[in-house]
């Protein structure tokens, strides 16, 4: 467990940290070096018990008889940055209140047919890029009961540094995996019924018990914005939506999905 005292901002080892993007540590390029960032120690532990590899650590130096203690006992033979308050706050943008950050190595993408082979109750993410809706709605699908989330090529990466703490590590929970579009046609292939979820003439509300004999559905759920597409919306199975009172017509992406999957565990419960 080398302890090493950053004094520097150029230092080596510690520009995963600070320098480099989200992209570079994700590192399209070469998936296998792939790098994200667990903040927090509730947040590392619960990646540590999901066996995700740790590479490096860094915390302010108090936390390492600290907060941290219990995390380099389980982490073995990693470096251990750390130094003044203030340096590292100027590394990493902001005072490090929760004490310790770790480097851990992103796992390979599985394929959606491993991911969702025992599932029944799917979410699909199409095209969400806010960091904080991206941690809400792993947060709600990991205490609400859905078995799986695949995320389309322009949502944001559940790895992401905030959408990680968002989730208080339930990124790390639920089994996730990217989908290509059209994702109807993958998801029929994978045996799933596909209910979009959106404002149309012809929806149905969640409680319709059309959708409790569907024994394998998907839920999509679009963009923060626009919502799905056109094409999204007319290839789906079922059309649905939430109902709404005193004229409010749409919720945020995140408080729609906790909405959409307390209804859809209930009807699980049911069957």
């Amino acid at each position: 467990m080398p302890i090493i005292e950053v004094t520097s901002l150029e230092q080596p080892g510690i520009e995963v940290y600070g320098t480099l993007t989200e992209a570079q540590l994700r590192n399209r390029l070469e998936p296998d070096k792939g790098i994200f960032i667990a903040e927090s120690p509730k947040v590392i532990h619960v990646a540590l018990d999901a066996g995700y590899e740790p590479l490096s650590l860094l915390c302010e130096r108090r936390h390492i008889t600290g907060d941290a203690a219990s995390i380099i006992e389980r982490c073995g033979d990693i470096p251990i940055y750390t130094g003044e308050r203030d340096l590292l706050a100027s590394l990493t943008g902001y005072t490090l209140t929760r004490g310790v950050l770790c480097a851990m190595r992103r796992p390979l993408p599985r394929p959606a047919s491993e991911v969702c082979h025992d599932a029944s109750r799917i979410v699909v993410i199409d095209g969400v890029t806010d960091t904080t809706n991206i941690g809400a709605i792993f947060r709600s699908a990991a205490a609400l009961g859905i078995d799986a989330v695949l995320l389309t090529p322009t949502a944001c990466d559940p790895l992401n540094r905030r959408a990680v703490r968002v989730s208080m590590g339930s990124v790390f929970l639920v089994p996730w995996t990217w989908i290509e579009e059209p994702v109807t046609p993958h998801l029929h292939e994978l045996g799933f019924s596909t209910a979009a979820m959106a404002l149309s003439d012809d929806s149905i509300t969640l409680d319709n018990p059309i959708l409790k004999r569907e024994p394998r559905l998907a839920l999509i759920m679009g963009t923060e914005g626009d919502g799905l597409s056109r094409e999204a919306i007319t290839a789906a199975d079922h059309v649905v939506r939430i109902p709404m009172k005193h004229n409010v017509d749409s919720l945020n992406v995140a408080a729609a999905a906790a909405v959409a999957f307390w209804e859809l565990r209930k009807t699980t419960d049911n069957q």
